[in-house]
């Protein structure tokens, strides 16, 4: 490995496991149920959905509950009530929607003075989403040009190994690499077979934050590389992280959001390109057959990923975000990080953010993919990630769990897990 790889090897000792995927939320002690009266939370436009409210704490119904309650589309409530009570423990609600897209009901209930909420959010139509944001005409010559620029600086990759993290099969480093200019670089760990022989490789793409990577490797005869997005060490202390979250990258996704040559994600976009780059340049890889995964920010960049790049044999993509950022100017839900939700766009930001937009990725997407996601995700709504699955014209493959928000049950993980590896066998 030390020869092969030609890296300046010295040692660094850390450990820990980060996915990049959230996990289930824990059971609460007063539970709010919401329940569709279609099973597959499916409608046609202009039906009526009708959704009944019921209240349970340790399992049985609460009688007489007071509840406050959202409902219309995602986003836009069209109707908001206060102090209702469930008479008999229970209250129907019922309504409607014009157009493809998603309604939500929320419920708030006040129980012994804690607040509970949960939501139910129904689809209509949605496979009719398509995306409010425009394809600029010049899309694929910009980025084009954006990685051939980078490629012009050496990728000059080091390495250092991570000996306490080291398994019997597999080794660990954290690696870099330079990304679009000279001393711009890519930290990530590496996770290396021991055995001697030419392995397929997944690229971890990274949710949004500042934060340490541990390599979540995928299996032992596979090359994992994951990677941070900011150009530092994944490898600090936290306090390093928690300083730059509230200092100097405090809202990163908003730096140079008017000029697309300078905006944050634009050497973010490159760097994942990069990346594969990286791969490519590992003896150990076998030459063709790479994925990409990640979840929110992660699932966003592994769909950009996928369409810059067609070395991308398969993606696995949980709750896209940055999807359709200009839908909240069509009056319905934009994706994460709702740029103009409670905002209107200044000079020159609909135009530089639709070359970032995940939707005009998603167009050129050719590789097999799955993506996961449930209706109740209020950070990437699900609108905003329809808008962009919608398009896709690659092989697709979509697993509903309907239920959830911004997170997964374990059964949704494995079902991840066990395609990425189907797909890494061959």
């Amino acid at each position: 490995m030390k020869k092969k790889l030609s890296f300046a090897l010295t040692l660094l000792c850390f450990a820990g496991i980060f996915t990049g995927v959230l996990a289930q939320p824990a059971q609460k002690f007063v539970n709010i149920i919401i329940s569709p009266d279609h099973a597959d939370w499916q409608y046609k436009t202009k039906e009526n959905a009708t959704f009944k409210v019921q209240v349970f704490r340790d399992n049985v119904l609460v009688k007489n509950a007071s509840v406050d309650y959202e409902l219309g589309p995602e986003a836009f409530p069209t109707e908001t009530k206060q102090n209702v009570i469930l008479k008999n423990g229970e209250l129907t609600l019922k309504s409607s929607m014009k157009e493809a897209g998603f309604l939500r009901c929320k419920v708030i209930a006040n129980i012994d003075g804690v607040r509970y909420e949960e939501s139910a959010t129904v689809g209509y139509d949605v496979d009719k989403i398509v995306p409010a944001t425009a394809d600029p005409k010049d899309f694929d010559e910009f980025w084009s040009n954006a990685i051939s620029e980078a490629r012009k600086t050496p990728l000059d990759a080091k390495a250092i190994l991570l000996p306490e993290r080291c398994t019997s099969t597999q080794n660990f480093y954290e690696v870099s690499f330079q990304n679009d200019r000279a001393g711009s670089r890519m930290y990530g760990i590496l996770v290396m077979p021991k055995k001697p022989g030419k392995y397929p490789a997944l690229l971890r793409v990274p949710g949004a934050g500042i934060r340490p990577y541990y390599g979540s490797p995928l299996a032992d005869d596979v090359i994992t590389l994951e990677i941070g997005i900011h150009g530092i060490s994944v490898t600090l202390a936290q306090e390093v992280y928690n300083n730059l979250s509230a200092g100097a990258l405090n809202g990163y996704w908003q730096i140079n959001m008017n000029d697309r040559d300078k905006h944050y994600y634009k050497r973010v976009y490159t760097g994942c390109v990069r990346a594969v780059d990286f791969i490519y340049s590992l003896p150990e890889f076998d030459g063709n057959t790479v994925g990409v995964t990640g979840g929110s920010q992660g699932g966003a960049l592994s769909i950009v990923t996928a369409g810059l790049d067609s070395r991308i044999k398969f993606l696995a993509a949980f709750y896209p975000a940055l999807c359709d950022y200009a839908g909240y100017l069509n009056h319905r839900a934009g994706g994460w990080p709702h740029y103009f939700r409670n905002a209107s766009p200044k000079p020159n930001e609909v135009e530089t953010l639709a070359y970032f937009d995940v939707v005009n990725f998603a167009r050129r997407v050719k590789a097999d993919g799955l993506y996961s996601w449930g209706y109740n995700d209020p950070t990437c709504p699900p609108t905003s990630m329809y808008a962009a699955y919608n398009v896709i014209p690659g092989k697709k493959e979509l697993q509903l769990f309907l239920n959830t928000g911004h997170w997964t049950y374990p059964e949704q993980s494995k079902i991840s897990s066990d395609w990425l590896k189907k797909r890494l066998e061959k």
